[in-house]
């Protein structure tokens, strides 16, 4: 992920995500799902059209999270999505201006 400042990047998601990767970048995940979806060119999902792909990190407890978040400062939007079967959904906005999913599943 390219950055205007890589270590105070690096440093936002470990403190605020919980994404503590060693000095190579390796970051040990839970097992369990993972997703790889495209969409339309033209997507607004990701927020700013500049942003060519997006991050979404599975979370045990999206409203916790979110509030983790929010405590921190981070630009946390208000709204959530909800659907059947898939879980629920939240972003939040990293310093860089990239918008994260954060995903509770079903």
């Amino acid at each position: 992920m390219r950055a205007a400042d890589p270590v105070a990047l690096g440093a936002w998601y470990r403190d605020c995500l919980g994404l503590d990767a060693d000095e190579h970048g390796l970051w040990r995940q839970e097992t369990g799902l993972t997703v790889f979806a495209t969409f339309e060119d033209k997507t607004d999902y990701f927020g700013s059209d500049a942003q060519r792909t997006m991050l979404n990190f599975r979370v045990r407890d999206l409203d916790a999270m979110l509030a983790q978040l929010r405590a921190k400062g981070a630009d946390v939007a208000e709204e959530t999505q909800a659907m059947e079967g898939v879980g629920r959904f939240g972003w939040v906005t990293d310093p860089d201006g990239n918008r994260i999913e954060l995903w509770q599943p079903a």
